[in-house]
Parts: C-alpha cells; sequence; structure tokens
C-alpha cells in the first residue's frame, strides 16, 4: 500500500521579509477581531520602540466631507486604520513636500503633514482622492510584539506598489494574499468563520 504525505500546514508563514517601513502585513485567514480578520495593513513607522500602521481594507461609511463640511464637494472615502485612538483621524498621501512635515514611507508615499495645506489642497484641486487616503484611528505595536506574533503565523510580511496601496479597498487582503503565492493562495479558499461549514 502506498501512503501519500499530505501538507495540511495552510499557516505555517515561512517569509523572507522583516516588518519595516513601508511593508504590508497581511492577517492570516482566521486571526480574530474586528478590526484584523482578514486584514491587510501599511506599516508607516517601524523601529526598536514599536510599530505603527493603517489598515488598508475596512472602509467605512463616514465620508471625508462629513469631518470637513467646508469642502462638501469632494468625498474621499474613509478607512478605519485601527484600533488606537479611533477618535482622530489620520492620513497617507503622495502629495511629497507639498504638504509639510510630512514623513515619508517610501517612494512617493508619505505620511501626515500640515492638516491645514491637505485642506488648501483639497479645496484648490490640488490633491485628488486618489492621492489622499484617510483613516480614523491606527494600528500599533509595542517594543517587540509585532515580531512575536509574525513568530506566532499572525501575520505575512509582503510588499506593495503604491498604487496598490492608494487604490486599496475590502479586496485588498485577497490581492495581497493571491500575489504573495504558494501556499498562501490557498488562504483565499478558506471561510473567515471555520465553523460555518
Amino acid at each position: 500500500m502506498i501512503v501519500m504525505k499530505v501538507d495540511y500546514d495552510f499557516f505555517k508563514i515561512q517569509s523572507s521579509l522583516i516588518p519595516q517601513r513601508g511593508r504590508i502585513i497581511v492577517s492570516e485567514p482566521f486571526l480574530p477581531g474586528n478590526y484584523f480578520s482578514r486584514s491587510a495593513v501599511l506599516l508607516v513607522d517601524h523601529s526598536p520602540n514599536g510599530t505603527v500602521g493603517f489598515i488598508l481594507n475596512k472602509p467605512i461609511e463616514t465620508r471625508f466631507n462629513q469631518f470637513l463640511t467646508i469642502i462638501p464637494s469632494f468625498r474621499f472615502q474613509v478607512f478605519t486604520g485601527g484600533p488606537v485612538s479611533n477618535d482622530s483621524l489620520y492620513y497617507i498621501h503622495t502629495l511629497g513636500d507639498k504638504i509639510s512635515g510630512s514623513l515619508k514611507v517610501k517612494g512617493e508615499l508619505y505620511w501626515g503633514g500640515s492638516f491645514e495645506e491637505l485642506k488648501l489642497a483639497i479645496a484648490t484641486g490640488k490633491a485628488k482622492p486618489d492621492q489622499v487616503k484617510f483613516f480614523v484611528g491606527y494600528s500599533g505595536w509595542s517594543s517587540g510584539q509585532l515580531e512575536d506574533e509574525i513568530t506566532g503565523n499572525s501575520w505575512l510580511v509582503t510588499e506593495a506598489d503604491i498604487k496598490m496601496i492608494m487604490k486599496s479597498n475590502q479586496d485588498f487582503w485577497l490581492e495581497s494574499v493571491k500575489n504573495a503565492g504558494g501556499h498562501y493562495k490557498t488562504w483565499r479558499n478558506f471561510p473567515e468563520d471555520p465553523n460555518s461549514n
């Protein structure tokens, strides 16, 4: 009798990439919680002191003009950035040094900067919806915490180009695991609730 060995270790994450500013972390399919379940998070800062990121694929119903009634004609989409400071608005953009105080994430992608200058850029048409992405709250990890979660197979570290980051939507998690290739592509086929079958 021939016995075939089948590898069921679909959730073992083997990535040569380490977390760093500008990279994406993608949650394993069954990571629990409203925030991080099937989420893709852009890391905007990573250092020995900790990590800051924004969830890219959890849009919320509120549109940007509900935050800024002075610019009612623009309808930027707003995303849930994470569970920390979720009473505050954050943003990433590709406007570069047009917004003073911005922090470079990678390439032409920046985080934060002068909110007054951003409002002016939007009001004067110098900032388009595909150049700015807004978040309510952010995701944060203390020193070593994210590395521990990666070691525990909660996150896959991957890359995404800036265009993909700025157009990200609810399908970003699916696109990310597909692009990761290998056995990660099979993650797309698992139900969000494994007890539902």
